[in-house]
């Protein structure tokens, strides 16, 4: 097998085609139906090849690289927000071996944050997020995912996304499900969207579709990435 991100890679599935597609020429605005067969066949190669990448990696190497992420999303917030106290900031439960960032998360709740976690109360429908505590009562939700168990709503100002994989221009590969980008086209005022990850997880590009909508940044352990613009 090539490798599918190098200059005339190949790739896993013959009959996906998006590989063949310059990003120069792909319209994110067309629907053709094919180019979303291949692209959605391709996205799947992708998404497994990384989540196996990313499952291989040692717990302490994944847990090395979320506490250098939390240093970077710490002087993120700083300079994207006059002040920390009172800020809303989303997150996620890790599942799949994703980064465990919740000992930021309680560090942010020590400096005055709230912290809130997404939660699934209707199939192909945006997110809703609740307040998340260490103490709070967490209930299983939706694919097993640990929700808190009750409280109101909130909007966060930021909201943490984990990716499987992303690109320069800030479009995050996710499980395909399509929550986060029904979730920020949904949200109003629009959130800070961050989108975390390994820096080994870049694709050169995601082939974006008309749903998808970019973060505004992606952090890895090697930086802040913002986003590029065609």
């Amino acid at each position: 097998m090539t490798d599918p991100n190098q200059p005339n890679g190949g790739y896993a599935s013959p009959p996906c085609l998006a590989q063949e597609i310059d990003p120069a020429y792909f319209d994110p605005l067309a629907v053709d139906p094919q180019q979303a067969v291949d692209v959605a066949r391709w996205r799947q190669a992708t998404r497994t090849r990384l989540l196996a990448d990313r499952a291989a990696l040692p717990v302490a190497a994944r847990q090395a690289a979320a506490e250098v992420i939390a240093t970077h999303l710490d002087a993120l917030l700083a300079d994207r927000f006059p002040i920390l106290q009172g800020l809303t900031i989303s997150a996620w439960w890790p599942i799949k071996a994703e980064l465990n960032l919740r000992h930021w998360l309680e560090s942010l709740l020590e400096r005055g944050a709230r912290v809130a976690l997404p939660v699934v109360e209707e199939r192909a429908a945006p997110l809703h997020f609740r307040l998340w505590t260490p103490e709070c009562r967490m209930v299983q939700g939706v694919w097993k995912i640990p929700v808190p168990a009750d409280g109101p709503d909130v909007t966060p100002d930021a909201t943490l996304a984990p990716v499987v994989g992303w690109d320069a221009a800030g479009y995050r590969l996710g499980y395909g499900g399509g929550y986060f980008d029904r979730t920020l086209a949904a949200l109003a005022p629009r959130p800070l969207a961050i989108g975390v990850g390994l820096h080994s997880a870049q694709v050169d590009t995601i082939f974006p579709q008309p749903h998808d909508i970019a973060m505004d940044v992606v952090v890895t352990e090697a930086g802040v990435q913002e986003r590029t613009t065609p």
